[in-house]
């Protein structure tokens, strides 16, 4: 069976871990296309448009490391928790998922342990493998897209960082990006970013590590040239709130026993 997630390696020593949820459209055997048509997968119900080559990219340029997804949310979405009714989606943006219902108790439980656990054990190991290697908290920024509509309504941000109780991390951000004149960016836009269990809350709200979810447009990184002037408008920005200390505490007993420590419970 293929890996949940792929990792990216990069210089644990940085403090900084990139994190791509949704970053891929693919779905494993033996689901074939969940019952729907081919065309579905290319939309943003299956996976967050431009993400995954934005990731490497900066990931790459920065030297540090990622972790991707490399399911498609249809089959279950890693930025959910576990008692998350979105969780595994019967109807998502107008799209009937004909596999996901009914869904029987040990099916959903297959799905968890399959895909969504040994995502999320990646990630917490990455983050934890990072202050080791570093001695410090570390800085977790995670990358998504969102559609330009939604519904009748163009959304006007060409970016936005969603988040909830913690804005150590995001204040800086949103400063960065709006030194640039020619963006839009929302602060807590196109959605709220307070959402009980998901990835940001669970390795980071939970745990006191300074973090952000970076929401980019996917008409502006829906092709190579947009990718590429996005990795070089982030490369800057990430390299300066990185630099700021005060977003890195200093961890006194780092230790390998704290980085095998499992995640969470949900």
């Amino acid at each position: 069976m293929p890996q949940s997630f792929e990792i990216l390696p990069g210089d644990s020593t940085s403090a900084l871990v990139l994190l791509a949820d949704h970053a891929m459209n693919v779905v494993p055997e033996p689901y074939g296309t969940l019952g729907l048509p081919g065309s579905a997968f290319s939309r943003h119900i299956a996976y967050d448009i431009g993400v995954e080559s934005l990731t490497r990219g900066l990931s790459e340029r920065l030297g540090v490391p990622a972790v991707m997804s490399t399911f498609s949310r249809l089959l279950i979405d890693p930025n959910r928790g576990e008692d998350d009714p979105t969780l595994i989606m019967k109807l998502s943006d107008g799209a009937i998922i004909p596999a996901n219902h009914p869904l029987t108790a040990s099916e959903r439980e297959r799905r968890l342990e399959n895909w969504h656990r040994p995502y999320h054990r990646a990630v917490e190991n990455t983050i934890a493998q990072v202050e080791e290697a570093s001695g410090r908290t570390a800085l977790v920024i995670s990358i998504h897209s969102f559609t330009p509509y939604w519904k009748q309504y163009a959304r006007p941000w060409h970016a936005g960082l969603l988040w909830d109780s913690d804005p150590r991390a995001v204040i800086p951000f949103l400063e960065l990006l709006r030194q640039d004149p020619a963006l839009v960016v929302g602060d807590n836009e196109p959605y709220d970013g307070a959402l009980k269990n998901d990835c940001m809350y669970r390795h980071c709200t939970a745990r006191g590590r300074p973090h952000a979810l970076l929401e980019v447009r996917q008409d502006l990184i829906g092709d190579e040239a947009g990718i590429a002037a996005w990795v070089e408008r982030l490369v800057p920005i990430l390299e300066r709130l990185n630099a700021r200390s005060e977003l890195h505490q200093t961890l006194v007993h780092a230790s390998r026993a704290d980085c095998d420590n499992p995640p969470l419970p949900m």
